[in-house]
């Protein structure tokens, strides 16, 4: 048991990271072709990952779902990400992108029929107050929402569209294969947008941004998901769900240990409000949320 949490944990640390990561990762490459880059690695992994996995014929339906899962959940999901993390600070990001289980909650009592109960509006209006002390710092008067955070509302936003739709196909095919069919389709698109969409174009010529960019890259969204969903069944869902709810505090150190950047008290506050209110919302709803998919 200890060591299945060790390596949750591991987990956590690697996802929480991977904010600060992208923030100096945006600096050296433009968010398209780096969204591009990203994907190629992950998706060599994934082949490598999955090359003794029988590969599975889709039906019209299925196909026509994986398809705006690869756009939706992955490359709009990975470009609006590196897109805000241009200027958006990597901590609020974060914060943003742990709510995402709420709307997951609202969009399954949609289309899944699942039920909505008044613990997840109540945490959900408590998540809501935590984000306004992080984006205003407290005060209506310094209320400033950039262009990057919009970017990462879009980031929670598709996120929670690909959980839904990664639910709905996990009943008839298998998740990994879901993964991979995703990240090609995903990849494919990034291929038409990666030179076009950002001017001027940015493409670093470092060994060391290179070497990030590929590490976290596996690491990440491959290494991180595999670790967990292998560990998941050794743990109690809820408490492993309350585990990843702390990636934002992660943002937070890491941004303070690579980025300089300090912790403010309106900041730790609103973190407890928000991470606070997304235990809350989700406590019941143990299975829909521990298993991480594409997205960030």
């Amino acid at each position: 048991m200890f060591k299945a949490y060790s390596w949750l944990t591991f987990c956590v640390v690697v996802w929480g990271s991977n904010f600060v990561f992208g923030k100096i990762l945006v600096q050296s490459f433009s968010p398209a072709l780096l969204t591009f880059l990203r994907l190629v690695f992950i998706v060599l992994f994934l082949i490598l990952l999955s090359y003794k996995t029988k590969l599975q014929r889709l039906n019209k339906t299925d196909a026509a779902i994986i398809f705006f899962l690869g756009l939706i959940g992955v490359f709009i999901n990975q470009w609006s990400f590196f897109e805000g993390l241009q200027t958006a600070d990597p901590t609020t990001s974060a914060l943003i992108l742990a709510t995402t289980p709420i709307l997951t909650s609202f969009l399954a009592a949609i289309f899944l029929k699942e039920r909505l109960t008044i613990r997840m509006i109540f945490g959900s209006i408590v998540a809501v107050i935590g984000i306004f002390f992080v984006v205003t710092k407290g005060s209506l008067s310094t209320l400033h929402v950039d262009a990057g955070l919009i970017w990462i509302v879009i980031t929670m936003i598709t996120f929670a569209i690909m959980i839904i739709m990664t639910r709905a196909l996990s009943q008839r095919i298998d998740p990994l294969l879901i993964t991979l069919y995703s990240n090609i389709v995903g990849l494919v698109i990034a291929v038409f947008f990666a030179f076009t969409i950002n001017s001027p174009l940015r493409i670093s010529n470092t060994f060391n941004d290179w070497g990030l960019l590929i590490g976290t890259a596996i690491i990440v969204h491959g290494l991180a998901t595999l670790i967990w969903n292998s560990n998941i069944r050794h743990v109690d869902a809820s408490k492993a769900s309350i585990l990843s709810n702390l990636e934002p505090f992660v943002a937070m150190v890491f941004g303070f240990i690579l980025l300089a950047k300090p912790i403010t008290g309106v900041e730790i506050i609103g973190s407890i409000f928000i991470v606070g209110g997304v235990v809350l919302s989700t406590y019941q709803r143990k299975q829909l949320y521990v298993q991480k998919g594409t997205g960030e």
